[in-house]
Formats: structure tokens, C-alpha cells, sequence
């Protein structure tokens, strides 16, 4: 494990002491929310306070604490053309993938107020790693931070922890394994002492938590709902959310909750449709979990929670595959993978309130919402800002030079954005 420390950021503006954290993705309760108002408008010449190109390859979302933003990503070596058609005789799914000789995974730090890379972390190295899809990376998940600690999880390859202040690893877990078939998606959550992920592969379908300390196995559970006979439609790429006291695990067919600190499945809901790949986040309001059953036919389900919790709405018209949905003063927000068309939907009952296109293009990362704004990024490295509400309204379109596949993190008035070429801090000074 090795420590590479560089310079590697343009700063362009003077920046103020830090102010409050971002720790996970989506923010410190993973629905998306910022704490007040943001940057609204931005481009490659206005507002960009200063950008960094990071090494390596990764979608994972930063994350903020103190003066340190960190984001994961991997050095990868890819496999001759031999090896590469050796290995893939066994890709059933037919998809087109990424293979690897060898693959290094590390944590990056960035400071927050130069922008100057303040290391890049050697996690651990993977030989012949299983394949990626294209349109993934072999470090999607988001890391957490909190206490100082950084947990760093990249599915089926392994899980690290580094110490933020030293930048040393504390320790490395390899034992939680899964055939993804199109690599690693979920991100960690982290409740109490425990970090939970989810594995849910075509071979095997499990969640699980590590202790946070050492990094060991505190408990696993086996998927207990029922799936289609095609491993292929037993994956997913979920990430959990806390509701309470319990946790709501999305995976293929089934929205489950567990006791986070036993594993104790308390309660499932079946889809009642096939739903697998899950990607989009749930997210909470109204006494209610707004669920995308995501790939073959996604349908975004209004899931009243309780003792016996039921699906009281469903909704069909251009729901997400991959960008999570986000709840706002009792409306319902998610736009399409591709095209540009977001919805509005009364978030108790699933019904219609609108339904406009922005921006054209694919969109992979999870909508933002601050001061009563929306802000949706596209693959093409545009973000538009709308306003929320009722009526449909663009209050700003902002383009980026680069791929925007991973969400936004927020610090104070700015925003922290991760193109496939740099991260940016972006602000009004």
C-alpha cells in the first residue's frame, strides 16, 4: 500500500475556511438535500473556483469533511485482446465490457479550499479483476467519511479504510465477494459502528456489515425474497437508506428491511414485476419509500411504510433506470436515463403534475436539490437548474467540459462537481 502525494490544481479564486461536511453520497442523509442555497449558474470560464484532474478512472460521487474532499478511482492495465476473449467466454449477458490484466484501487484527497491533490492512496491491487460494462468504472460506489475515517468500498474487489488525517490504511477487507457481471454500484451506508453494503450478484445475493474499526464481518444476510431463474435478472447495484430504525435495502424483485445493527429481516415487499439492475436510491416522504423497480420495464412505486407496508401508486411513463428519484414539499422529482424528460408526480398519491424535457442527453447521476432548486446533470457535462414546484421553470443550464457521471457534493454556496477529467469547486466570490 503506497502514498503518492502531488500537486496537481489550478486555483483560481482565494476560498474561505471550510464550513459544513457532505459525508456520503447524496448528502449526510442520502436523500440529496443541501442545507441552503447554491451556485446557480457556472461554466469552463465563470464561476469555477478552481479544478483538479484526478489520476486514474472512477464515477464515485466526492465527499467532504473538514478541508478534504475524497473520491476513490483505479488505475486500470488492460487485458491483450487474447485474454480479453479468453475471459469473456463466460460473459453471458452479452454486454460491452471493460477487461482488465490488473487493476490498483485508491483513495484520492483533495483540499477543499486550493484544490491541490493532497494524496493518492494505493488501497490494494486486483489481479484479473472481473469485468466492468462500459458505461460503469471499476470505482462507481461512493465513499463515506466520518470521524476522521474514510471507508472506501468497491463491490466484489474489496473494502478499504484510510485514515484521513495520516492517509494510511487502516485495514482492508477482500472476503465479501459476487459475480456483478457489469461491476461494482452500490454504495456503503454507514449506521452506528456499522458500514453496510450490498452484494447482489448473479451468482449470490447478500448485504452485509463491516465493523468500522476493523474492518471484519459483524453480520451477513442471505436475500430471502424469491428471483427469476435467469442469474442474469438476480443482480442489482442498490444502495441502502436509513428510515428510523430500520434499514430499506433495495435489490432485484424486493425492497427489504433489516435491523441495521443484527441483520434481522423484518419486513420484504415484492415489485409484483420484474425489476433488477436496481441502481436509483430510494428516497423518503410522506410516510412513504419512492422505489424504481429499474431495468426491463422500471416503474417508480409509491411503497406506504409501516408494520405492513404496501404499494399504494405505481407510475410507468420515463421512469429512471439509474438516476435516483428525489421528494421536495410533497412532490416527486426523477428524470429518464436518456432524452432529458423529467416528471413531477404528487408524491402521495403517483399522480401527473408535469412532465418537460431539459437538456438532451443520458443521465447517470442522482438530481440535486437546494433552496428550492432541482439540478440534474447529464452525461454531456450539463447541469440544468430548475425551479421546483407546480410549474415547469429553467432557471439555468450550465455546461462543463467532460462527463458528468457522478453526483454533486455541496459546501456551503458551492458545489463540488466530478467530471471524468477533473472535479471542479464551483461558486460566486
Amino acid at each position: 500500500m503506497r502514498i503518492r502525494f502531488a500537486i496537481a490544481a489550478c486555483s483560481l479564486v482565494p476560498i474561505a475556511p471550510a464550513a459544513a461536511d457532505w459525508p456520503a453520497w447524496r448528502g449526510a442523509d442520502g436523500m440529496g438535500h443541501a442545507p441552503g442555497a447554491v451556485v446557480t449558474e457556472w461554466g469552463e470560464g465563470e464561476n469555477v473556483l478552481w479544478r483538479t484532474e484526478l489520476p486514474g478512472r472512477g464515477w464515485s460521487s466526492p465527499v467532504i469533511a473538514g478541508a478534504q474532499v475524497w473520491m476513490t478511482a483505479a488505475h486500470e492495465v488492460e487485458a491483450s485482446e487474447e485474454e480479453s476473449e479468453r475471459r469473456l467466454e463466460a460473459n453471458t449477458g452479452g454486454q460491452p465490457v471493460t477487461v482488465l490484466e490488473r487493476a490498483t484501487f485508491h483513495a484520492l484527497c483533495v483540499d477543499l479550499d486550493s484544490g491541490e491533490l493532497l494524496a493518492d492512496v494505493e488501497l490494494f491491487e486486483v489481479e484479473e479483476p472481473q469485468w466492468v460494462h462500459r458505461f460503469n468504472s471499476y470505482a462507481s460506489p461512493t465513499p463515506v467519511i466520518d470521524g476522521g475515517k474514510v471507508f472506501c468500498h468497491f463491490g466484489d474487489f474489496g473494502t478499504a479504510c484510510v485514515d484521513a488525517a495520516s492517509k494510511r490504511v487502516d485495514w482492508v477487507n477482500r472476503e465479501l465477494r459476487c459475480m456483478h457481471e457489469n461491476g461494482p454500484g452500490g454504495s456503503p451506508l454507514l449506521v452506528g459502528d456499522h458500514l453496510i453494503v450490498h452484494m447482489d450478484g448473479s451468482d449470490v445475493q447478500f448485504i452485509a456489515a463491516l465493523h468500522r474499526e476493523t474492518g471484519e464481518v459483524v453480520w451477513k444476510k442471505e436475500r430471502s425474497g424469491e428471483l427469476h431463474e435467469n442469474p442474469q435478472l438476480k443482480k442489482a447495484y442498490g444502495t441502502p437508506v436509513l428510515n428510523g430504525a430500520e434499514l430499506l435495502s433495495p435489490a432485484a424483485n424486493w425492497l427489504y428491511a433489516y435491523n441495521p445493527a443484527s441483520g434481522q429481516e423484518k419486513w420484504k415487499v415484492s415489485y409484483e414485476a420484474l425489476g433488477f439492475s436496481n441502481v436509483a436510491r430510494p428516497v423518503l416522504g410522506e410516510g412513504m419509500a419512492f422505489v424504481s423497480t429499474c431495468f426491463m420495464r422500471p416503474e417508480m412505486l409509491g411503497i406506504r411504510l409501516g408494520e405492513e407496508p404496501e404499494i399504494v401508486w405505481r407510475y410507468r411513463k420515463s421512469v429512471p433506470n439509474s438516476p435516483s428519484p428525489i421528494y421536495v414539499d410533497g412532490l416527486l422529482y426523477f428524470v429518464g436515463d436518456s432524452g432529458g424528460l423529467v416528471s413531477c408526480l404528487e408524491a402521495a398519491t403517483g399522480e401527473l403534475v408535469w412532465s418537460e424535457r431539459i437538456a438532451s442527453g443520458k443521465y447517470w447521476a442522482a438530481p440535486l436539490h437546494a433552496d428550492g432548486k432541482l439540478y440534474f446533470h447529464s452525461e454531456e457535462g450539463v447541469t440544468t437548474v430548475l425551479q421546483a414546484g407546480r410549474e415547469f421553470e429553467v432557471v439555468a443550464e450550465n455546461t462543463l467540459d467532460g462527463k458528468l457521471m457522478a453526483s454533486a457534493a455541496v459546501e456551503g454556496k458551492d458545489l463540488i462537481l466530478r467530471t471524468d477529467k477533473a472535479v471542479y469547486r464551483v461558486g460566486e466570490r
